[in-house]
């Protein structure tokens, strides 16, 4: 029998809890749980109320994985879930509401992955978001250089970015948006890969042809559509270390000379939410989200 814990009046089994997940660094589930439980309270906010996706890697990163879109058969009856549009007719996903539904849902050792819209009102944007993505040699000091340039480029428009790493070997851009579709947001994010591409072509690529992409910094927009998911913040990666998707500051952004300087493991992150909280925290103030133009 799986051990059960009371999270905040809810039963919760924890199960495997000495099981080594990431056998790089002996990192094992009950770390993993433990570290989700110290980060709940900055992770909560940019899960609550969007479907999740969960790309699931029970025996670690070299074992299998896996996406699970639909409800997990065996959920609580009390983790919240919620009817979505697919192309093939609707669907029901898990949303993470609280810090139960956090431990239940971290304890299936998964990635969590989330759209760019609320369940309340899907297919309308909250979020634009451009995954960089280097191709080797390529690396994430080439993609500080893109972001940097994004930045700049949606700051004419009124659209303010944030930075955080991807937990893998690229980086995210996010920025607050209203009023738009998520096929307007889709739009307007291709406009500026392909402009990206244009003002830097010897680094930048907006295609995901693969053959198009060794040396360089695929500028993938793709994922405002609103079917595409993205890893959340602070979520845990499925790498060979317990890396996670890092909130970073523009600062630290300019200083990367070296890929080492933006990877950030789960240590690293707790220590970081309790110096200087959610370095996202801004994406939730719907005052200060752009219109796109």
């Amino acid at each position: 029998m799986a051990p059960i814990t009371e999270v905040e009046g809810r039963r919760v089994a924890l199960s495997n809890l000495e099981k080594v997940l990431y056998p790089a660094t002996g990192f094992t589930k009950a770390e993993l749980l433990h570290y989700y439980a110290t980060v709940a309270g900055v992770l909560l906010p940019h899960l609550r109320d969007r479907p999740v996706s969960f790309l699931r890697y029970p025996d670690g990163p070299d074992g299998q994985r896996f996406f699970a879109k639909n409800v997990p058969p065996g959920t609580p009856d009390w983790v919240t879930t919620a009817q979505v549009p697919r192309s093939a007719g609707p669907a029901r996903m898990v949303l993470v509401q609280d810090l139960p539904s956090l431990m239940w849902a971290a304890n299936l050792v998964a990635e969590f992955h989330t759209h760019q819209w609320v369940a309340g009102d899907p297919g309308r944007a909250d979020r634009l978001v451009f995954d960089l993505d280097p191709g080797p040699p390529a690396t994430v000091v080439h993609c500080c250089e893109v972001a940097r340039w994004l930045r700049e480029r949606l700051g004419r428009d009124g659209v303010e970015a944030y930075a955080k790493t991807s937990g893998a070997k690229g980086l995210h851009l996010l920025a607050g948006v209203r009023g738009a579709s998520s096929e307007r947001v889709s739009e307007y994010a291709k406009a500026l890969a392909v402009e990206a591409e244009r003002a830097m072509p010897e680094l930048v690529v907006h295609r995901m042809t693969r053959s198009l992409r060794p040396g360089k910094v695929f500028v993938d927009w793709s994922q405002n559509a609103a079917r595409k998911t993205t890893a959340a913040p602070y979520t845990l990666r499925a790498r060979a270390e317990p890396a996670v998707s890092t909130p970073v500051t523009w600062a630290e952004v300019e200083r990367c000379r070296a890929p080492g300087d933006l990877v950030f493991r789960a240590a690293d992150v707790a220590a970081r939410v309790r110096d200087s909280g959610d370095l996202l925290a801004p994406l939730f103030d719907r005052g200060a989200s752009g219109t796109l133009p």
